[in-house]
C-alpha cells in the first residue's frame, strides 16, 4: 500500500493510495462476473433511474463475509483498513476523536460503455444518512482511455481509474463528485462507507 497525491489548488482531504495486489483485485472482478444471480440494476436513495445512476451492482453484506465464497473481501478489507489508518495518521484529530468506524452492507459496480454515475452527488445527503462519516472506493482495473473519471466538483478534481487506486474522503457535501459517462472499455469498483455504529437501545 503506496500513498499517492491528490492534486488540487487546495487542501481537499481526499485520501488515496495504491494496493499492489492483482490477483486480488481479479479474484473480485471474477466474482462479480460468476456471481450474476446477485446483480441488480444500480439504484441511489430516491431509486432506480438511469438518468442519473447506470450501472450492475452486487450488494454484500456483513453478514455475507462469514461465507467461504465471500472470502476475497475479506483479504480486500485487511487492505482498506491499511489506508484508512494511514489516512488517520495524517489527521490527528481523526486519531484522538473518532475511535470507531463500521462498514455496512458495500457494493461492487460494473459500468459498461454507456453508464455512469453522472449527478453530482455526495453520501450524506439526508437525515437517514447521517451515521456516513467517510466513503470509501477502489478502482478492481484500468481505463486506459480518457472518460469514466471520477470528479469531485468542487475541487476540480477528476481521478482517473487506475487498477488498485483506493480513495477515501468526506461524506459530507463537500465533497460532492459524479462517476463520468463510461465511453469505451469496462469500468469495475468495489465501494461503501464508514459509519459510526449504530446505538444498541438495552
Amino acid at each position: 500500500m503506496n500513498r499517492q497525491k491528490i492534486d488540487s489548488k487546495s487542501p481537499n482531504f481526499i485520501g488515496c493510495w495504491k494496493i499492489d495486489n492483482e490477483k486480488l483485485f481479479s479474484d473480485m472482478i471474477n466474482f462479480f462476473e460468476n456471481n450474476s444471480q446477485l446483480h441488480s440494476k444500480g439504484s441511489v436513495s430516491s431509486g432506480k433511474d438511469e438518468s442519473i445512476k447506470k450501472t450492475t451492482d452486487i450488494t454484500i453484506h456483513p453478514r455475507d463475509l462469514k461465507k467461504e465464497t465471500f472470502s476475497v473481501f475479506t483479504e480486500y478489507f485487511d487492505n482498506l483498513y491499511k489506508c484508512y489508518q494511514d489516512y488517520r495518521d495524517q489527521w490527528p484529530y481523526l486519531k484522538e476523536n473518532i475511535k470507531v468506524l463500521d462498514i455496512p452492507g458495500f457494493n461492487i459496480q460494473k459500468y459498461n460503455p454507456g453508464d455512469h454515475f453522472s449527478k453530482i452527488h455526495c453520501e450524506r445527503d439526508s437525515t437517514i444518512f447521517m451515521h456516513r462519516v467517510f466513503a470509501w472506493m477502489t478502482y478492481l482495473n484500468d481505463i486506459e482511455s480518457d472518460n469514466g473519471k471520477t470528479h469531485f466538483s468542487h475541487y476540480d478534481v477528476k481521478v482517473q481509474p487506475e487498477r488498485g487506486k483506493t480513495l477515501i474522503w468526506p461524506a459530507e457535501w463537500t465533497h460532492a463528485h459524479a462517476g463520468e459517462i463510461l465511453k469505451v472499455e469496462t469500468k469495475y469498483i468495489i465501494t461503501g462507507w464508514l459509519c459510526f455504529p449504530f446505538e444498541k437501545i438495552s
